[in-house]
């Protein structure tokens, strides 16, 4: 037997319920079918416990049961303390019952079989480490200063859209449907190669490149092969925070490597690898220094150790020339290369690469291979194409000159408006701040979504972030521009406030 589905009347109150299932082949008695039924409805939330259950006599017309056995049912659940009688208003949930944890948890437990996915899922190794918490629907603030995003309408939609349509063609569709295992699209492999590394100056063959689904798959990559429990990892602190969340995941233990006006300060110790972003620093774009990168490459060389280089925004520069990569200076055979093209095309394309020694990229290929075997092979023929008609480098340069443009205009809203002196970096897409001592920044981003202003505090990157509040960042890629003056100088009244 089994009832049909009634929504809600508003003349009665009558609630909405699943149908109800009883089998009179089953060798459970029916009363106690019924009472499960109504049992699992009421602990899944499938009951509104401001109304009354059916009465005895609707559920026995209902599903064809005499009210003998609706009552036994009934009678059961009141027992239970699960449902209460109240006198000429009929039977209710017990919410007082619901509302206790371990009981309630207990209770569906045995009732409906549920499970306790907290004991069988295996512990979270990175629980303690801070996490970055973006604004839900930051883009619909007037003034989002956010970090990691890009302003749509810059994003080359006819030209992608062509790739994509031409990537369907009968001469690049095989490259674009295939299951190609554990290979990577060969053109966009001699397109990287040829027209995208050497502007970093990092000349390679074909068997040091690997394609990622962004550079996030590749830290998890070279995370799960490179590193284990006891692993010493040195990272920039502050620095990236998905980074430390990777490497700790699999049992890596972090080492905090200090960062200053230029850049990270090279380990003196031996430490098995050590994660940095030279380019522009992660979060403060600082570029490290020429001296530290070759003390930093001449300490892992002589320790045997390995360096991943995540090449952070280095298209994004604005003052003076950019430095080379670290994979690009002699001697670079311990430095394994991140790059992305999501970061300044968009990041929802999710599609980047790693350039390290032959052997490593192999490996790497062979685990990626297990979970999602390839990037999806259309996403690579229609990068390659972006890359093969102009389009790629052109949106680069203009992306570029606005990012400038907002720069200069960030740079000099702060310098106007900001109570205090903002050092800028030459390149990046986003300031960050460190406020005077005493400035709280979870309060001032509070206070600046009050007024329309997102920032991003600036504690998640720190490993100590409860001593380091005072530090707040602002990103500029997303922002109109002639929204950006107009967003410091409510930032500006937002700080007062707390003053």
């Amino acid at each position: 037997m089994t009832s049909h589905d009634h929504s809600t009347e508003p003349a009665t109150g009558r609630t909405a319920r699943s149908p109800i299932e009883i089998s009179p082949d089953s060798k459970e008695p029916l009363y106690r079918q019924l009472r499960h039924a109504l049992e699992h409805q009421i602990l899944s939330g499938g009951m509104n416990p401001n109304v009354p259950l059916p009465s005895s006599r609707d559920l026995a017309n209902e599903l064809g049961l005499s009210r003998n056995t609706v009552n036994a049912a009934i009678q059961e659940l009141v027992a239970t303390g699960l449902i209460e009688a109240r006198p000429r208003s009929g039977h209710f949930i017990n919410t007082t019952l619901l509302a206790d944890g371990p009981e309630k948890d207990e209770t569906t437990r045995l009732s409906d079989g549920s499970i306790d996915w907290e004991a069988k899922i295996r512990p979270i190794p990175d629980r303690h480490l801070p996490q970055i918490t973006k604004t839900k629907n930051w883009h619909t603030y007037p003034y989002p200063f956010v970090a990691g995003q890009v302003d749509p309408d810059e994003f080359p939609r006819l030209a992608w859209a062509r790739a994509l349509r031409t990537a369907m063609d009968p001469e690049h569709l095989p490259f674009s449907v295939r299951d190609a295992i554990d290979e990577d699209d060969p053109l966009l492999i001699d397109l990287l190669c040829q027209r995208v590394l050497p502007s970093r100056g990092i000349h390679v063959a074909a068997d040091n490149v690997l394609i990622t689904a962004g550079s996030q798959q590749g830290l998890d990559l070279l995370a799960q092969l490179l590193v284990g429990p006891e692993t010493t990892v040195g990272v920039e602190d502050p620095g990236y925070v998905d980074a430390k969340h990777a490497f700790t995941r699999v049992g890596g233990r972090l080492v905090p490597l200090p960062v200053d006006n230029q850049g990270m300060i090279p380990p003196e110790d031996r430490l098995d690898i050590v994660y940095v972003t030279p380019s522009h620093h992660s979060p403060t774009n600082v570029t490290l220094d020429p001296s530290r990168r070759l003390r930093l490459l001449t300490h892992m060389r002589e320790t045997d150790s390995l360096i991943i280089e995540d090449d952070y925004d280095s298209e994004f520069r604005y003052r003076g020339k950019p430095t080379p990569a670290l994979k690009a200076l002699p001697h670079s055979e311990h430095v394994i290369y991140l790059g992305s093209f999501s970061k300044f095309l968009a990041p929802g394309l999710r599609l980047g690469y790693i350039v390290a020694e032959p052997e490593l990229i192999e490996r790497m290929r062979t685990h990626r291979r297990y979970s999602i075997r390839h990037v999806p092979g259309h996403t690579q023929r229609a990068m390659a194409l972006l890359i093969d008609s102009g389009q790629f480098h052109r949106t680069i340069s203009r992306r570029r000159n606005h990012l400038r443009r907002k720069w200069e205009t960030l740079t000099a809203a702060l310098e106007k408006h900001l109570p205090w002196t903002v050092p800028f970096p030459a390149g990046g897409v986003s300031v960050w701040i460190e406020a005077p001592a005493g400035v709280d920044g979870r309060a001032l981003a509070e206070e600046c979504l009050r007024r329309g202003v997102v920032i991003e505090p600036g504690d998640p990157f720190f490993l100590t972030p409860e001593d380091n509040l005072n530090f707040f960042r602002l990103g500029f890629a997303a922002i109109d521009l002639e929204d950006i003056e107009p967003g410091v100088r409510l930032l500006r009244e937002a700080i007062d406030e707390l003053s």
